[in-house]
């Protein structure tokens, strides 16, 4: 099992790139994060999101290969990880949210 991260700018962003995802290759969207910038409270800064997939190492790399070009095109695309076989506690930290909850549905 593979975990894909994309980090871009814009909730409405890291919707298009999930469908992108989701439509791509065979992954499962896992969650949609919110990333807090560690100067957030002193400048203006636009919101990051991360969108987290995870599948078959091929699915995973073909999936997130879509979603950067995607976010590439609308210049919102920050970066990027692929981890190829991730461990158990991995896979349940990559399902948390900032929220604190444990499930995207």
């Amino acid at each position: 099992m593979a975990l894909g991260m994309i980090e871009v700018y814009g909730f409405a962003t890291s919707i298009v790139v999930a469908d992108k995802m989701a439509k791509t290759a065979d992954v499962e969207i896992v969650a949609i994060d919110k990333n807090k910038p560690a100067n957030a409270e002193s400048v203006e800064v636009p919101l990051v999101m991360v969108v987290k997939c995870e599948g078959d190492v091929a699915a995973v790399e073909a999936a997130v290969e879509a979603g950067i070009a995607e976010a590439k095109e609308r210049n919102l695309y920050i970066t990027s990880k692929i981890i190829s076989r991730q461990s158990e506690d991995m896979e349940w930290f990559a399902h948390m949210t900032a929220t604190g909850k444990d499930k995207l549905r």
